[in-house]
Formats: structure tokens, C-alpha cells, sequence
């Protein structure tokens, strides 16, 4: 992997990584007349449950459904300037214009897997997913450096259904200056299973789902995707390491190689699970940066909205309300079904 870094025309980071040498290098210059990014977020904590907010009235004016030929992620081309200046690209991370985070507490990344905007995670080439993976663990290197940032979290949000407003390939990545709620449930629990049974949680889950395989998606050398024995969505799929580390700059070569095999596997299965492309969010959970680390076991975690080819979950009463989620599929049957496309 080749790596850049350059800056747009409002001072914003932009870092190019592509999968062979560029012998021009890259050198194109952002030209657009851009304002200083203006950008102010809070977070504050909840009195009656203990949770941040976060606050970010900014975003109200980001892009919104913008049509193909105003894409504001694919290259720069001929009276088309974008935030990416060159003029085309393999995998490029960039400072979010509308940030979630600002102010110097968190930082916020967009990162665009492909400059083909009609393409999608599921249609990259193994390759390609292992220089996302790449990318995704040098960010969240860097971003682990930065004061006050205390968890990296890499994720896709794909479909209309899920709310995204831009329709090329891309993830983000949120560097929280707090470890959120989720992650503190999971280390707690982790921490109880520990002192309990000497054996971290999601291993003895892992060990648990090979010897039972009724839940099981795909298995490969290094990785096993299986949908989790108390799934709350209609379609649910964990990825998880073999082997346990914190977080995606610990994996090694070969895990590397097998999870874009793994997962590719995985989202072509989602995509043919109703004959159309599938809604999903896809996170990574990663270790908090200062602490528990040994607590952590990386993972993603994909899931879906949609429940039938004409038909999507909302979160209700029971789950919006009470955080009590009521699923209308068995895991089993949800396995059953992303193995019946295979």
C-alpha cells in the first residue's frame, strides 16, 4: 500500500492509499473556493441514564441526496470539482466537511472505497477490501494518538432505508472523545465472564458456535461469520477473529486475506437474500484506546433493517423506548437463509 497525504482547499486532511506505486505521485490541488470549515459540536451527558450526546447542529446543512453528476465523493473531473482532486483514485480518507465531532474533542473521517460510484462494498475485489482494511487500521492508529480520543470506530452505512444521503461507496470512521454505551455493556459483561469462567466471552461464543454450526454463515481460516444466538435484527451477522485481538492494527497478513474473502462472502449472500441490494450498517468494535484493552476481542458487526423483500423493521415502542428488542426470525432461521443463497 502507497500512502499520501495532501490538504484540500479548507485546510482539511485528505490521504490517498493505493495499491501500487503512482509514479506521477499525487499532486493535484484542490481549486474549489472553499469557506473555513465552520463546524461546533457538544456532547452532553444524560442526567437520568449517564450517556453522552452528542450535539452537532451543523449537520443540518451537509449534502443531501445529491444526483450522480454532483457527487461530491467520486474523483474531480472536468468542470466537476469535488473533495477528492485527483482524478481518480483506489481508497481515499478525508476529514468530514460536516463533522460529528468538532472543536478539538473527537474527529470525524469519510472514507471512499472505490471511485466507482455505481459500485458497492459487496462488488470489490478481495484486493481492494484489503486495501480498505489497511486504510481503516492506519486511521485508526493515528487517530488513537490524538488527546482525547478514546475509541475508533470504523463503520458503512448502505441504503436509503439506513438514512444515508450519499449513494457512492463509503464508510466513516468516528474517533469518540468518550468509550461509548454499547462498548461499555461489552466490557462489563466481558469482565463478569472473565472472573466467572476464566475465558473471555465472545471466545467461549466463538467455540460455541463452531461445535453448534446452526448459526454458522461462512467459515474461513482466520475468521467465522455467524449470526448471534440472541440476534435483535432481521438479518444479523457477526465477523469475528479467530484469534483475539484489540483492534485492526493488530491483525496480521493472513487474518488480513481471509476476512476480505470472508466478508465479500457474507455481503453477496445479504445482497442475494431478497434479489436486491441490502440496507445494512456495518461496524467495527475495537478496543477503547487507554483501557480494558485486554478485554476487547475485535469484531464486525453487520445488520440489516429489512425483514422481507417488501418490508423493513422500525424500532418501535419496545425498542426505541426500552432498548427491548423483539425479532420476528429465529437466528437459526436468519443462518438458514444467508446459507440458501450461498
Amino acid at each position: 500500500m502507497n500512502k499520501t497525504v495532501r490538504r484540500l482547499a479548507d485546510g482539511r486532511r485528505i490521504t490517498y492509499y493505493d495499491e501500487v506505486p503512482r509514479p506521477e505521485g499525487r499532486t493535484a490541488v484542490d481549486t474549489r473556493d472553499l469557506p473555513p470549515v465552520s463546524a461546533a459540536s457538544e456532547v452532553r451527558r444524560d442526567p437520568l441514564t449517564g450517556e453522552e450526546v452528542v450535539i452537532a447542529a451543523h449537520r443540518q446543512s451537509r449534502t443531501y441526496k445529491p444526483p450522480a453528476d454532483l457527487c461530491p465523493l467520486c474523483p474531480t473531473a472536468p468542470g466537476r470539482l469535488t473533495e477528492v482532486p485527483e482524478r481518480d483514485y483506489d481508497v481515499v480518507v478525508f476529514d468530514n466537511r460536516f463533522p460529528a465531532f468538532a472543536g478539538g474533542a473527537g474527529h470525524a473521517d469519510v472514507v471512499c472505497f472505490t471511485s466507482d460510484h455505481s459500485s458497492s462494498f459487496a462488488e470489490l475485489s478481495p484486493r481492494r477490501v484489503r486495501t480498505v482494511l489497511e486504510a481503516l487500521a492506519d486511521r485508526t492508529a493515528e487517530l488513537s494518538t490524538q488527546d482525547g480520543v478514546e475509541q475508533v470506530f470504523p463503520f458503512e452505512n448502505r441504503g436509503e432505508e439506513i438514512g444515508v444521503t450519499l449513494h457512492h461507496p463509503h464508510g466513516q470512521i468516528y474517533a469518540y472523545p468518550f468509550v461509548p454505551p454499547r462498548t461499555e455493556r461489552m466490557l462489563a459483561v466481558a469482565r463478569a465472564h472473565r472472573d466467572e469462567y476464566g475465558g473471555h466471552v465472545l471466545g467461549d461464543v466463538l467455540a460455541a458456535e463452531h461445535a453448534d454450526r446452526r448459526r454458522t454463515v461462512v467459515q474461513g481460516e482466520h475468521w467465522t461469520a455467524f449470526v448471534p444466538p440472541a440476534a435483535r435484527w432481521p438479518v444479523h451477522v457477526l465477523v469475528v477473529p479467530h484469534r483475539r485481538v484489540a483492534d485492526l492494527t493488530e491483525l496480521d497478513t493472513s487474518e488480513r486475506d481471509d476476512f476480505a474473502e470472508v466478508y465479500l462472502s457474507v455481503l453477496r449472500r445479504c445482497d442475494a437474500l431478497y434479489g436486491r441490494p441490502l440496507p445494512y450498517v456495518a461496524g467495527w468494535h475495537q478496543a477503547p484506546v487507554r483501557r480494558d484493552r485486554d478485554l476487547a476481542w475485535l469484531h464486525l458487526e453487520l445488520f440489516s433493517v429489512r425483514r422481507a423483500q417488501d418490508k423493513l423493521k422500525y424500532l418501535a415502542g419496545s425498542e426505541s423506548g426500552m432498548a427491548v428488542w423483539i425479532n420476528d426470525s429465529t437466528p437459526e432461521q436468519i443462518a438458514d437463509r444467508l446459507r440458501a443463497v450461498g
